[in-house]
């Protein structure tokens, strides 16, 4: 597909347990920094973020845990695929969220890795972990209005 003909905005991988297991306090939209057969294998649309997470470290933050597989088409200067990736943002919102990293139960954790135009983001939220009654209660909320919905449409 020619660069011009791309999408403005496609999703590569979401992580549905993340909103399931987490409340999401803030969102913050990241670049990542990436090798070239790691953008080529993301184009083909290979990518996991679910057991991924954020570190800071140095006063950087890294994306450890994600899975980009090994390009197909590439050759012994193909990738690594588990290693840690460097993500970009200004050092005036890592400063603010390292402040609240460093309180008890909060962590880092990515939503959704997309492109923006050319670009790979990485939709990245400061998250605090759900009781099993959270969990619960969601569930219960979440079929409760599947069920309003339902009985709405049929009424129709």
């Amino acid at each position: 597909m020619p660069r011009d003909a791309e999408p403005a905005f496609r999703i590569l991988a979401k992580n549905r347990r993340a909103t399931h297991e987490f409340h999401v306090l803030e969102k913050l939209e990241c670049g990542l920094a990436l090798k070239g057969t790691e953008v080529k294998s993301l184009r083909a649309g290979q990518c996991s973020i679910a057991e991924s997470f954020g570190m800071i470290r140095r006063g950087e933050l890294w994306l450890v845990g994600a899975t980009i597989p090994e390009y197909s088409h590439g050759n012994i200067n193909n990738h690594e695929t588990a290693r840690d990736r460097k993500l970009l943002l200004q050092k005036k919102q890592l400063r603010a969220w390292d402040k609240q990293v460093r309180e008890r139960g909060i962590t880092i954790v990515p939503l959704v890795i997309y492109f923006k135009g050319h670009l790979v983001k990485v939709e990245m939220a400061l998250v605090k972990g759900k009781k099993l009654h959270d969990k619960r209660e969601d569930v219960k909320s979440r079929d409760a209005r599947r069920d309003i919905e339902r009985e709405t449409s049929r009424r129709r």
